[in-house]
């Protein structure tokens, strides 16, 4: 059996959660949900432009498991921006500081 998940540290909630390309109809659309942990990882990184280090103490969590967080995060955000999908923010395991 696998190990909880700690409960990740989030500072900002997203002032929008949903974001789609315009001109297209939401039944039109397929969506990439973006957790908050997620979103949480690009402001801190590509937002605030803090090192992996400081991103990680923030969130209460390890380097490496940040650095995948990230990579995860810019892979979904990506996908929606290049595919032409709608990007929602939401759920996860986390607890605001």
């Amino acid at each position: 059996m696998p190990r909880p998940r700690r409960t990740r540290l989030v500072g900002c909630m997203p002032q929008a959660i949903y974001f789609k390309p315009a001109g297209v109809k939401m039944r039109q659309l397929n969506e990439v949900i973006l957790s908050i942990e997620e979103f949480e990882a690009i402001r801190l990184k590509d937002f605030k432009s803090l090192s992996q280090e400081e991103c990680a103490k923030k969130m209460g969590i390890s380097q490496p498991t940040f650095h995948r967080l990230v990579l995860i995060a810019r892979k979904k955000a990506a996908d929606a921006i290049i595919n032409g999908k709608a990007l929602k923010i939401e759920g996860g395991n986390f607890k605001k500081y």
